[in-house]
């Protein structure tokens, strides 16, 4: 009996009276669980390392707000990944009227090539030609393994727009892919 006295007094006592973890413990333990996993869904839809980790820290942000209201402790990475489609979603709004055509070309940068094979080069290549739905759709598919359901409670869309949209960018794919090929031979 004592020793669960002891126990009791050392854990936290939430304000409802419970005694716990508190939410920042809990919100950091998901945290330093999830992060790589996450991270790789991030940089699949951005295509931009530093660009997915500014979308997974807003992510992270928005969803350690709404730490409290979430109750289903298991849909967390489906909570976080639909935040980042929705983020993802309106920087490229927001980036639509930020990009004006001009006659001069800026620098094409150069890929590193020392920390990544030529295939997957060209498949980065391949994959930043898509458009952004068919990108965001393809990486949820294929790179996440989602369902289509889960494709389209994700992207806010039916699932057969999600099936239309996948075969439009597998299709696109094979085509760059041979494209790709040929260019190498």
């Amino acid at each position: 009996m004592r020793s669960s006295g002891l126990v009791a007094t050392a854990l936290p006592r939430l304000p409802d009276g419970h005694v716990g973890a508190l939410p920042q413990d809990e919100f950091h333990d998901f945290v330093a669980a999830r992060r790589p996993t996450l991270l790789r869904a991030a940089m699949l839809l951005t295509a931009d390392r530093a660009d997915a980790e500014d979308l997974l820290q807003s992510a992270l942000t928005k969803t350690y707000l709404a730490w409290e209201r979430i109750n289903d402790r298991g849909a967390l990475d489906g909570y976080v990944r639909r935040t980042m489609v929705n983020i993802n979603i309106s920087w490229w709004r927001r980036r639509k009227l930020e990009e004006y055509p001009t006659d001069e070309l800026p620098d094409t940068p150069i890929a590193d090539h020392t920390r990544r094979s030529e295939l997957r080069d060209g498949l980065d290549r391949i994959l930043d030609r898509l458009p952004a739905r068919q990108r965001a759709a393809v990486v949820l598919r294929y790179y996440e393994d989602l369902t289509e359901n889960e494709i389209a409670e994700a992207l806010g869309v039916s699932v057969g727009t999600v099936k239309s949209t996948v075969s439009r960018a597998m299709a696109k794919l094979r085509d760059e892919a041979a494209g790709e090929l040929a260019s190498l031979e």
